[in-house]
């Protein structure tokens, strides 16, 4: 009869391979999602547009004033904050109630849709704001 004192072990390759390779989609995985977290477009808080040319501008004193922001894609944005079209109405309107000397400055990318920014207008003249500028830079 032969003892043995010690248990010889098998080792497996294979389960080192998988685990290197659950380890590496995991590492992939996990820096894919963080870039597109990081570089969502929502996220960005400086608002690009290219804003239209004019002639004839004239620069607006400092003032209390309200940023309306609209994008080519048609996204809203009032003061650098995402809403939508009813969010919109009603923060203007409540801007508006406490104060009623703001100026509101409409910031348009000149490929935006026509009817967003008829939108806006008439959501303007509902709720009876009386100081819009249209903002844009002068020609040169």
């Amino acid at each position: 009869m032969k003892i043995s004192g010690r248990k010889d072990y098998m080792v497996s390759l294979e389960s080192v391979a998988m685990t290197d390779i659950v380890l590496n989609m995991f590492i992939f995985f996990f820096i894919s999602f963080s870039l597109l977290y990081t570089f969502n477009p929502y996220r960005i808080q400086k608002l690009e547009v290219k804003l239209p040319q004019a002639a004839n501008t004239t620069p607006i004193k400092d003032t209390a004033q309200v940023d309306i922001t609209i994008t080519n894609e048609g996204l809203m944005y009032l003061d650098k904050g995402l809403v939508t079209r009813k969010e919109l109405k009603d923060k203007v309107k409540t801007i508006y109630k406490n104060n009623p000397k703001i100026n509101i400055m409409l910031r348009s990318d000149r490929l935006a849709r026509f009817k967003d920014i008829v939108y806006v207008l008439d959501t303007l003249t509902e709720i009876g704001v009386k100081n819009l500028n249209i903002v844009a830079i002068t020609e040169q």
